[in-house]
């Protein structure tokens, strides 16, 4: 399961989508988690739908890469959909009903719309940083937080935290995988007996966990000392951030695709 978390890995590229800039990406993600809770009929959540295989074909990412993004997340979404479905309640009678527990068409309708939010939500904020390094990542969050320097907020390390979170994620997934191996290796039970003797089996996990990501803080931090980082005040940027017609073009794309998704709300019957 772990090696199936791709949350903050990066894959160079030189799709469209891999040259747009960063700050085009981070507004357009944002938009798109929006609109996405905004759509709440067939159409508009059809369109939502269709949008993430389009826009992972362009980037040129591996289907397979989706389904691994996805299977972490599978005990989430089988939680919002028994949590939905036998607590939504509806006008008309039950669909089913067994003993206490009654299921009505509002609760399956909500938990499909909820399925398809979550699904397209990881999707989609996953292709960001699928096609936008973590130092462009930076740079993008940083520009665009940048109007917050008027009230002394400290935008540059805001950006570099959440960048420099979002990058080890991978890193100590990894390490939470090898601390598990070295384990078993052992003869650590971790996989079987009862509920509480499995918690009781990660704390030989959480500990070292705990004091490798320590130690890489403490070394990242030395490194960072070591190179005269003083935060962004004088800092200068080997690449420049600059709003070209390819970006323009598919900002122009966007807003017509939303505008058509909020659209919808007007001319179609919401599903919940």
């Amino acid at each position: 399961m772990l090696k199936d978390i791709t949350i903050g890995q990066h894959f160079p590229g030189n799709s469209p989508i891999h040259r747009l800039d960063p700050r085009i990406k981070l507004i357009v993600t944002v938009a798109y988690v929006v609109f996405l809770f905004l759509s709440t009929n067939a159409v508009g959540l059809a369109l939502c739908i269709a949008a993430i295989p389009a826009l992972y074909g362009i980037a040129k990412i591996p289907v397979k890469l989706l389904k691994k993004s996805l299977k972490p997340i599978l005990p989430i979404i089988l939680f919002t959909v028994v949590l939905n479905l036998f607590f939504i309640t509806g006008d008309g009678a039950p669909l089913l009903q067994i003993w206490k527990i009654k299921i009505y068409m509002e609760g399956i309708m909500f938990c499909i719309v909820m399925v398809i939010r979550i699904i397209c939500l990881i999707s989609g904020t996953s292709l960001l940083t699928y096609t936008t390094s973590p130092i462009e990542l930076t740079d993008g969050l940083e520009r665009l937080m940048a109007p917050l320097n008027v009230v002394k907020f400290p935008v540059h390390e805001m950006a570099m935290m959440m960048t420099i979170a979002l990058r080890f994620i991978p890193t100590l997934v990894e390490e939470t995988d090898k601390i598990i191996s070295a384990q078993k290796s052992r003869g650590a039970m971790l996989d079987s007996g009862s509920f509480t003797d499995r918690v009781k089996a990660l704390v030989p996990i959480l500990i070292p966990l705990f004091i490798s990501a320590f130690r890489r803080a403490d070394e990242l931090a030395t490194a960072m000392e070591c190179r005269c980082y003083h935060g962004g005040k004088g800092r200068t940027r080997l690449k420049q951030l600059k709003i070209t017609s390819n970006d323009i073009m598919c900002s122009v794309v966007c807003i017509v695709c939303f505008a058509v998704i909020f659209a919808t709300r007007f001319f179609f019957t919401p599903l919940i």
